[in-house]
């Protein structure tokens, strides 16, 4: 753990203000070293061990950022934006020095594990603090999770260390170890957390019994496709590298975990607790763009606000007065559609482009957006259309809602016109991401205020689907597909997903289909690279040209810039790579559009060389220092 004893040292104990859970600080951080900590005078009463569980919450932020400079899903083979610091899809990472999933989290690890030491040897009514007990066992599993998808196998830590703990120089755990800890805390969480139903909205943000089981649910699915696909190929020995393969006694079969994974995430489902957001009938085909970035009344047409929003299952909440995200969001638009990902959106009658007769093809700028899945609608700006900017005066300022464009009082057009001039900072060029944005009048950048979805009921359908499909070798009845799927499918205006839709396509499948489903409904929210690992396939998805606009033979190729009429919209000679010149495959499953020739290259293949070894990141190199008993992952 970076410089762990110099943590421990610092951190002493520390207890929730009571604002501190909308504040998020963590100045206990900055106290003066303290060799010898006394907790005698904390968790007295019930109400210190919940001063003292609310305290977790604050470590969660607004959590896109899959890795350090690497947001969300940026550099996937489903994104258009590549950062100019660390493009992590290339593959072409290096081992730190220091590491902040690692180091945060064993820091974090200590509070979780200290209040469940408290709880054992509370003299008081134990009913009286189930609750919070049962929160830290769900922060235990939740900060352990974490460092398993990062490293694979890690030091379990299960007690409140000091200076002279023997866990500090211990051995890694294998990655199987450390589930069927995670598990048991889960477990744990999910007994005595309350029922959702019982909670109300003005506990949003809380824990309850249904977001243990969703996340026991999600990492199950996670481990038992990381076995049946990957096995043990980035485990190592644990002797000279990784950390090793050594199961538990009973520990869980594949077909176990699906199994779980499965009934867990129906029993969630089947709560009465949560619903889809689906807002067509006051909002449109545009209204799954207000799931999120929904705040007050202000942020939307309908006039709703966070206590409309019923999908949600474990959010971080925040607020404009008392703790605002304070992240460069909407100004730099981080969810941006790759050309593989525009193709990945169906049409309106449920089949992929390459199939559907309702598609309009790529001629106009705008054909592609017509007949489509309203996740594209929402989430990705259409050439041309009229779109609100944000704040008083950013892109003409924010949204006035039931006014048209025309009588704004704003001198400003406020027409959506394609970035295909410069690749500029690897951001935003030729398709807009609107995820994740506001356009709300009163929002400033860095003040945006909406909640960030940890889990959200989308998800849990899909994995019900993905383990009813694998449980069943890769078939899934109608009636699974309709209570899970088909519901988000339908709220996104695609038509349902049948086996008679597909029956006529050699090269689609339901196994496919679903975890398309899964690249679109998820995109953005940090789990495309978790995906691609657990199913085997990261090397062949992310190793290709990643395309954007279709220009030859399209409006692009010569079309002016409707707001400055003298330019192009397009400039050739400011693209390196140019266009694609014959038919590439973009992905191991071919139900998956090919890019044709034409494409807009926005970064080769050549420059991509992700491998199995980046399945797992390394261990810091400061932390093997400190620990020589830490053994470094394979090939790193």
């Amino acid at each position: 753990m970076k410089n762990t004893i110099k943590y421990i040292k610092k951190i002493g104990l520390a207890i929730l203000l009571p604002l501190l859970i909308l504040t998020g600080c963590e100045d206990f951080l900055d106290q003066q070293p303290q060799d010898v900590v006394s907790e005698a005078t904390y968790y007295d009463t019930p109400a210190d061990f919940v001063k003292a569980s609310n305290y977790f919450y604050t470590r969660l932020g607004f959590d896109y950022e899959g890795h350090e400079s690497n947001e969300g899903d940026d550099s996937s083979d489903l994104s258009g934006n590549l950062s100019s610091l660390d493009v992590y899809g290339r593959g072409t990472s290096v081992t730190p020095t220091t590491d902040d999933i690692w180091k945060n989290n064993y820091i974090y690890l200590r509070a979780v594990n200290q209040l469940i030491e408290k709880g054992q040897i509370y003299t008081g009514d134990k009913k009286q603090i189930v609750v919070p007990v049962a929160t830290a066992h769900f922060f235990r599993a939740w900060h352990h999770y974490l460092l398993l998808k990062r490293f694979g196998g890690v030091p379990i830590i299960t007690r409140s260390l000091d200076v002279n703990s023997p866990e500090l120089y211990g051995k890694r755990n294998s990655r199987y170890e450390v589930v069927t800890q995670i598990i048991n805390d889960l477990n744990i969480a999910i007994e005595g957390l309350p029922a959702a139903a019982s909670m109300g909205t003005a506990t949003q943000g809380l824990l309850s019994k249904e977001a243990a089981k969703s996340l026991k649910a999600r990492i199950l699915l996670y481990e038992a496709t990381w076995e049946k696909y990957v096995g043990e190929d980035t485990d190592g020995d644990g002797v000279t590298v990784g950390a090793g393969s050594n199961k538990p006694a009973n520990y869980p079969s594949i077909t176990t975990m699906l199994t779980n994974a499965k009934q867990a995430s129906l029993e969630v489902m089947n709560s009465g607790a949560f619903e889809l957001w689906d807002q067509r009938a006051t909002m449109g085909e545009r209204h799954l763009f207000y799931l999120f970035n929904l705040e007050d009344a202000g942020s939307n047409p309908a006039r709703l606000t966070k206590a409309n929003n019923k999908e949600f299952i474990f959010q971080t909440v925040f607020d404009f007065t008392l703790r605002k995200i304070n992240q460069n969001l909407t100004h730099a638009r981080p969810i941006c559609p790759s050309r593989k990902l525009m193709d990945m959106y169906l049409c309106t009658d449920g089949l992929p482009v390459q199939y559907s007769s309702v598609f309009k093809g790529y001629a106009k700028m705008t054909d592609e957006f017509q007949n489509r899945d309203y996740r594209l609608r929402s989430f990705v700006s259409e050439p041309l259309k009229e779109y609100w900017g944000w704040g008083s005066s950013t892109n003409g300022g924010g949204a006035q809602y039931g006014v048209p464009f025309a009588n704004s009082g704003i001198n400003f057009d406020y027409r959506y016109v394609p970035v295909l001039t410069s690749p500029g900072g690897g951001r935003d060029v030729g398709y807009e991401g609107r995820k994740f944005t506001t356009e709300h009048k009163l929002r400033e950048t860095r003040q945006e205020s909406y909640n960030y979805p940890h889990i959200r009921l989308a998800e849990v359908m899909l994995i019900y689907a993905e383990a009813t499909c694998e449980l069943g070798n890769g078939s899934i009845s109608d009636a699974d597909l309709n209570i899970s799927i088909n519901k988000i499918r339908i709220r996104s205006g695609v038509a349902p997903l049948t086996q008679t839709l597909i029956a006529p396509y050699n090269d689609l499948n339901m196994l496919g289909e679903i975890r398309r489903e899964r690249a679109i409904e998820l995109d953005g929210e940090n789990f495309r690279f978790d995906d691609l690992k657990r199913w085997g396939i990261a090397e062949a998805e992310l190793n290709q040209n990643v395309c954007l606009n279709y220009i030859a033979g399209t409006e692009y190729e010569t079309a002016n810039n409707p707001k400055f009429p003298s330019q192009k919209i397009y400039t050739p000679g400011a693209f390196p790579y140019g266009l694609t010149t014959t038919v590439q495959s973009t992905s191991t499953y071919s139900g998956i559009a090919k890019t044709k020739p034409g494409a807009l290259i926005f970064d080769i293949a050549g420059n991509r060389s992700f491998s199995k070894k980046n399945y797992v990141d390394p261990i810091p190199t400061n932390e093997i220092k400190i620990n020589p008993n830490l053994v470094q992952n394979p090939g790193w």
